[in-house]
């Protein structure tokens, strides 16, 4: 590809038109597009598309993939012109338009409304099937139109939202956030942890009165560390199983992890394991932020116990 290829490439603005019968997942479908990098705005008024897209974004650079939603409820709403407005666009500006079809059997969203209480927004006084039948005239046209149809009659959220990853993720999309905690239990808990590994069954420098004012980033204390005997196996299982599960949780859209890592005070033990996987995990591909929370914490004897790990 030559630079002048790369440019024009760059000057593209991709445009995901979701729709779709209310009830059918749109407002799931993009929030997941919002989670994997794309600008999503829903039930903009069709008029002013235009006036968005030349809008530069705030939050992400330049020419950042849009995701435009839109129902019966939105403002302007006829699909004929709607159809109309967007192939020009397409003739006049360097656009990539997508189009996507939230669908779903009439019965299904019929038990959506009635689990959630809520009314259709075409329904009024009348019962909600009436509402589905006008809105399924409404959208037939851009349903006709659409490239992208997703049927949600027997999906779970969690099914579409796999479905929406596979189809439209971006190669710059962000990927689940890691934070390595390490801390003192003698100092409380930290909050809003996923996953807690308490590592005060390793040897304690706290009795070394060399490495007492050191702390888990100096060599000597590692050193010490690293000694003990179950120190190899500890990480190794530790590994296999954050290995295991991080995938999944990404899987699963989870946006955030907070490991952390625990001894007595939250200077020595801690800090160096949690030092040690940022390492293992930055090998195997993932990176990750470490917090120490009790790292310039004043050392208090009481806190430590009895010297049993020495």
């Amino acid at each position: 590809m030559t630079q002048s290829d790369s440019n024009n490439e760059d000057n593209i603005q991709t445009i995901l038109l979701v729709s779709g019968l209310s009830g059918a997942g749109k407002s799931t479908a993009l929030k997941t597009l919002e989670d994997i990098g794309w600008e999503a705005v829903d039930n903009f008024p069709i008029r002013l598309i235009g006036a968005l897209i030349d809008t530069p974004s705030t939050i992400h650079e330049t020419n950042a993939p849009l995701a435009l939603g839109f129902d019966s409820r939105t403002r302007g709403i006829e699909a004929n012109t709607f159809i109309n407005q967007i192939k020009k666009l397409e003739q006049d500006r360097k656009l990539k338009i997508i189009t996507l079809f939230l669908d779903c059997n009439g019965n299904e969203l019929e038990r959506r409304y009635t689990e959630s209480r809520r009314r259709h927004p075409l329904s009024h006084d009348r019962p909600a099937h009436d509402g589905i039948a006008q809105e399924r005239q409404l959208l037939e046209p851009y349903r006709r139109w659409a490239e992208n149809i997703i049927d949600t009659s027997k999906m779970s959220v969690n099914d579409l939202q796999q479905e929406i990853r596979q189809k439209f993720a971006l190669d710059s999309a962000p990927r689940m956030a890691i934070t390595l905690t390490s801390f003192g239990f003698s100092r409380g808990v930290p909050n809003n942890v996923d996953l807690i590994f308490d590592m005060r069954f390793l040897r304690n420098p706290h009795w070394d009165d060399n490495l007492r004012p050191k702390t888990g980033l100096n060599q000597d204390v590692a050193d010490y560390i690293r000694q003990d005997s179950e120190y190899e196996a500890t990480l190794e299982k530790i590994l296999d199983l954050l290995l295991h599960i991080l995938p999944l949780y990404e899987k699963q859209s989870k946006a955030y992890v907070n490991i952390a890592f625990g001894c007595t005070g939250g200077r020595h033990r801690s800090v160096h394991i949690t030092e040690t996987f940022g390492k293992l995990l930055q090998k195997s591909g993932f990176s990750s932020n470490i917090l120490h929370r009790n790292l310039s914490s004043r050392i208090i004897e009481s806190l430590e116990g009895f010297p049993d790990n020495i």
